[in-house]
């Protein structure tokens, strides 16, 4: 049940606004979006209603996704970059996916790309994306934390019946 409702979780935010607030540090200035114009207050125009938190723990899963990339051009298969929060944030702590949907019934498949503090997308077509990751590493000799960016290519195979593939390779690249 867990499962299915994450999945579904996924698909609602799937159709929310990819613009992050809590990871608009990792966005430098000059790229993010400009706030918008202020309009007055709306005025309460009757009772209010009390909402009380939700239990489901699979919403603690949805709750954690940060940022949201979907991916054009797949063919008849809808796919997306996610990231979720997790870990240690002073080293990595945005667990980067890729994920295809199925159907309503089987939901999406996910594959892991890795841990890392950001991503970026450099190019993508049918059954490839190309990304920059920028990550931290440890000096183990200093225990100094520092960070590097690497690139990978991320690919799958398109299936001719449009159907989410089956596996899918990450490639170091230059």
């Amino acid at each position: 049940m867990k499962p299915l409702l994450f999945l579904t979780a996924l698909v609602g935010l799937a159709a929310c606004d990819t613009g992050v607030e809590s990871r608009k540090e990792a966005v430098p200035p000059a790229e993010q979006p400009a706030p918008l114009a202020s309009a007055a207050p709306l005025a309460a125009s009757g009772p209010s209603a009390t909402l009380v938190p939700e239990t489901d723990a699979g919403l603690q899963q949805a709750a954690a996704v940060v940022r949201l990339d979907q991916l054009a051009g797949q063919g008849p298969v809808a796919a997306k970059l996610f990231g979720t929060a997790g870990g240690d944030p002073a080293m990595n702590g945005l667990y980067v996916h890729i994920a295809f949907f199925r159907s309503p019934a089987d939901g999406w498949r996910v594959f892991r790309i890795g841990d890392v503090l950001d991503y970026r997308i450099l190019s993508e077509r049918a059954g490839r994306v190309d990304l920059e990751l920028r990550e931290s590493i440890m000096d183990e000799a200093s225990g100094t934390i520092g960070d590097r960016t690497r690139r990978v290519i991320v690919g799958w195979p398109i299936a001719a019946d449009g159907s989410a593939p089956a596996e899918v390779t990450v490639t170091p690249a230059q």
